[in-house]
């Protein structure tokens, strides 16, 4: 993490919290000649833009009071996605059960990409049901990306 988001989440968490979020995720990037500052929020049910929008106005004040950026920005604050980023050890434990796509840094039994049912975190190593009787346990500090494969229900939606 870097310094800015260090700064921002440390900023942002206690006021995701105070309007009943929870702070999934902040990103400071360069895309061509400008930076963007996204700020991803959750919550029970899933976020609106009302959501979106008081926090912005929130975090806005807050950034311009304590200029932890020293370059301009857009801040941009949204929902984490269907296929939100497993980032924290609690991710591991909270979305029991759901399938998951896990990158690793480096190679584990010949793969780098695994996709399966998510059991867990257990002495540090996330646990993972390929199928077909297949369990791996993968080392925490090896996985570098970690997101929800997308559940949509697609009955009652003709």
């Amino acid at each position: 993490m870097s310094k800015v988001t260090e700064a921002v989440s440390r900023l942002a968490k206690p006021v995701a919290q105070e309007e009943g979020l929870e702070l999934v995720d902040v990103t400071f990037t360069k895309e061509g000649n400008r930076f963007f500052l996204r700020v991803f929020i959750d919550k029970p049910g899933g976020i609106g833009i009302d959501d979106c929008e008081r926090l912005s106005n929130k975090l806005t004040t807050i950034l311009d009071a304590h200029d932890p950026i020293s370059q301009s920005y857009y801040l941009e604050v949204s929902s984490p996605g269907l296929d939100r980023p497993l980032k924290r050890d609690t991710d591991f434990e909270r979305f029991q059960g759901r399938q998951v796509t896990i990158h690793t840094f480096a190679p584990v039994e010949g793969q780098r990409r695994l996709t399966g049912i998510l059991l867990g975190l257990i002495d540090d190593e996330v646990q993972l049901d390929l199928g077909k009787d297949e369990i791996m346990s993968i080392p925490r500090n090896n996985i570098s990306r970690a997101r929800l494969v997308p559940e949509v229900n697609w009955e009652g939606l003709k």
